[in-house]
């Protein structure tokens, strides 16, 4: 499987993005089209918890960048919209390819966010 494009929507903007080549991008592909509800999370990310786990392989990345889409612990979805150094680990799912505006777009609070 190569990199897949996706694209991420939110209110009226338009962000692609490409998967990895992982077992956990997999696993996140075939769950798309998906629109959840994110939470905003100590004011760097949004995060959406599943009900089921996904197949992980965690490292710590020592370095967040905004626009990162990853995995933590085996559940959370995580869209980083700041760049900041981490000590947390995390399975990296993928990335938005330009996030100029991405910040602005996902606003402070909670915020619906479609996959596809």
């Amino acid at each position: 499987m190569q990199n897949i494009e996706i694209k991420v929507k939110v209110n009226s903007k338009t962000f692609t993005g490409k998967l990895y080549d992982n077992q956990t991008a997999k696993a996140f592909k075939a769950l798309l089209p998906l629109t959840i509800k994110m939470e905003d999370f100590n004011r760097n990310e949004k995060k959406y918890d599943f009900q089921k786990p996904f197949p992980t392989n965690n490292h710590n990345p020592t370095k967040i960048s905004k626009g990162d889409l990853m995995i933590w612990s085996d559940n959370t979805l995580v869209l980083f919209y700041k760049s900041f150094a981490t000590p947390y680990s995390y399975t990296k799912l993928g990335k938005i390819d330009d996030p100029a505006g991405l910040e602005q777009a996902l606003g402070s609070g909670n915020v619906t966010i479609t996959f596809e």
